[in-house]
């Protein structure tokens, strides 16, 4: 018998983490192991408990989850992958979960199968993004774009509830967090870089480009999903990614999606 995902909640609203609790608690492939209130907590947690998925919320106390992201994922032995949701549909908050090594962003007003969703994915190492800005985003991040400005107060109505950098100091705006992110981190090939794949890997990431998933992929190429699943590893490492994300940014750089 296969062994539950182990997931951690780590929300600063204790209504959030009990409704995400129902909500996973009902599957029976998975298992939550423990909640945390802030960022230093999630990241203390994180190291203790090693859970498959961390469920992160943006804006909490003493650390912002993406900070905490951040950290969790540097951590040489972490094992965990992280799935931001958010109440917010920003841009720069998406630039920043990548660039942080997040393998998910949902928005809070997804529907329970979502979540669901989005834990198994994580737990089985690929990536997901709410669909509502999955393509969106996917495109400025390839060009390089920077992350738009925030509406006018979003960065001080963000610092007001407690978006914090370090314990108790308020970080830059989010989107100048963004802005340096993405000029000073590039972990992919370059737009002039090419790396060589094979004809079936290319179609492959055209797929993976278009938000197909192993299933999709295999039916359209007349393939198991085995196979799929050898042909996405290849590419990742062929690339040096560690997801599916950072594979569609490199296909969108290079004009095959």
């Amino acid at each position: 018998m296969t062994a539950p995902i182990r997931v951690l909640l780590v929300d600063d609203h204790a209504v959030m983490r009990a409704g995400f609790r129902m909500i996973l608690d009902a599957e029976p492939d998975i298992s939550i192991v423990g909640e945390a209130a802030t960022g230093l907590e999630a990241v203390a947690a994180a190291s203790t408990l090693r859970p498959d998925v961390i469920c992160m919320d943006v804006q909490m106390p003493d650390l912002d989850g993406l900070e905490a992201t951040r950290r969790i994922v540097a951590d040489p032995a972490a094992c965990s992958a992280v799935v931001i949701v958010t109440t917010f549909d920003r841009d720069d908050y998406l630039f920043q979960a990548l660039d942080a090594g997040a393998s998910g962003f949902l928005l809070k007003n997804a529907g329970p199968e979502q979540l669901v969703e989005a834990v198994r994915v994580a737990a089985a190492g690929d990536a997901l993004l709410a669909p509502a800005v999955t393509r969106r985003v996917i495109e400025r991040f390839a060009r390089g774009a920077h992350a738009p400005t925030p509406p006018a107060g979003a960065s001080g109505a963000a610092e007001a509830s407690g978006s914090t950098g370090a314990a108790g100091a308020p970080g830059p705006a989010p989107d100048a967090r963004a802005t340096r992110a993405l000029a000073s981190t590039d972990p992919l090939p370059g737009p002039g870089v090419r790396v060589e794949l094979t004809e079936r890997e290319s179609e492959v990431l055209r797929l993976l480009a278009d938000a197909r998933s192993n299933a999709e992929i295999a039916a359209a190429l007349y393939i198991g999903e085995a196979t799929v699943k050898t042909h996405v590893s290849n590419v990742l490492q062929k690339l040096g990614v560690r997801d599916r994300v950072a594979a569609v940014v490199y296909a969108h750089r290079h004009g095959l999606a």
